[in-house]
């Protein structure tokens, strides 16, 4: 059928009209999101938090006869009391360690010991570090001057790692604050993610959804900061008790470590040499080394029983997800990326188990 040119003006009309709409809509997304990304992050931790301590919080709203803000109120406060406590005691105790050592290094009672005739034997590098002890235990201020520009190199770095440690602390308060008000309006909130992902997935497929990534967040806080929160206690305490130098911020460099998904044997190895080197072999230094270096690797048992706890999503799925988004998008990718993998990978097998009657060939009559 050809168009007439009344119809095709009309055509023409409706398609300017669409063009128009849709580029409305487009100017106003973008400025919602430049209004909205300083906040991005924050509102994402939010969620996050809200999302993985909403079953504690249920409990506790239980037991105070069902009223919601309260229990959330209460749960935020213990929350941020237990992080502040053990960041106020590492605080101090970097103070305190720094001014001893200023202090001893005013009086000129600072030295360093001089270290055993094994360190020479170590392979490839054994007898560089044995030198640099050497000098070290022997003439400190001509090695400092020796290594003065990367000593202040790795001070300024310290100082601005530290300051982004102050920022991230702040930050993370905030959005405890906030997930304590996601979880007073837990109900509501269920019902607009679930009316969200109905709109976009399907009335059959959108609760679903919702539950998945409920489930994978879950999964990841369980599996992932979890795992890194128990290996940091126990190698932590095996530090303390061997009287390692610097064991709380050792502790807390596992747990880091852990966070990111890198091996904590990156610090109780080194650590393990140095107590060998320092006190020798003997039966407390064997048990020290073999016990911590079992708890090194105890997130290779642990992972597996916790990480696809609850989520009907195969575990390397939610891993690789993890180790993914902590790749591109640091530490709040490594929830991100495992709840796009996971809701991905169950939209494609629902496509691929959705697919449509096969049309029965055509039986020939008799002839």
């Amino acid at each position: 059928m050809l168009l007439t040119p009344a119809s095709g003006k009309v055509l023409s009309h409706d398609m300017l009209d669409v063009l128009i709409r849709a580029g409305l809509i487009a100017i106003l997304v973008i400025a919602c999101y430049r209004v909205f990304h300083p906040f991005l992050d924050l509102m994402l931790w939010s969620v996050i938090l809200a999302i993985t301590l909403y079953p504690l919080q249920a409990r506790l709203a239980r037991r105070l006869g069902g009223k919601q803000g309260r229990s959330a109120t209460l749960l935020v406060l213990v929350a941020i009391g237990v992080l502040l406590v053990p960041v106020y005691l590492l605080t101090m105790s970097l103070a305190e360690s720094a001014g001893n050592m200023l202090a001893m290094a005013r009086s000129g009672s600072f030295h360093v010991p001089s270290p055993s005739e094994s360190v020479a034997g170590w392979p490839v590098i054994g007898s560089r570090i044995h030198g640099i002890w050497v000098q070290a235990a022997t003439d400190l201020t001509s090695l400092a001057q020796q290594f003065a520009p990367q000593l202040k190199a790795l001070s300024l770095g310290l100082l601005g790692k530290l300051a982004g440690l102050g920022v991230g602390l702040l930050m993370f308060i905030a959005a405890l604050i906030i997930a304590g008000i996601f979880m007073a309006f837990a109900s509501s909130g269920h019902r607009s993610a679930v009316r969200i992902a109905s709109r976009m997935f399907g009335q059959v497929k959108g609760p679903g959804i919702v539950e998945l990534c409920t489930a994978t967040i879950r999964a990841v806080a369980q599996g992932v900061v979890g795992i890194a929160f128990i290996q940091m206690l126990l190698i932590g305490v095996g530090f303390v008790l061997m009287g390692v130098p610097a064991a709380g911020l050792l502790a807390l460099a596992v747990l880091l470590l852990g966070i990111m998904q890198v091996p904590a044997t990156l610090i109780t190895l080194p650590v393990i040499i140095f107590v060998f080197a320092t006190r020798g072999i003997d039966v407390a230094t064997i048990v020290f080394a073999i016990y911590v270096f079992v708890a090194g690797l105890a997130d290779n048992v642990l992972k597996p029983m916790l990480l696809g706890r609850g989520v009907a999503v195969p575990m390397p799925v939610i891993l690789i997800g993890a180790l993914g988004g902590m790749v591109t998008s640091g530490i709040i990718g490594l929830f991100i990326g495992p709840v796009m993998l996971a809701v991905g990978y169950e939209l494609f097998w629902q496509w691929v188990e959705d697919q449509p009657a096969a049309i029965p060939a055509e039986v020939p009559g008799p002839t």
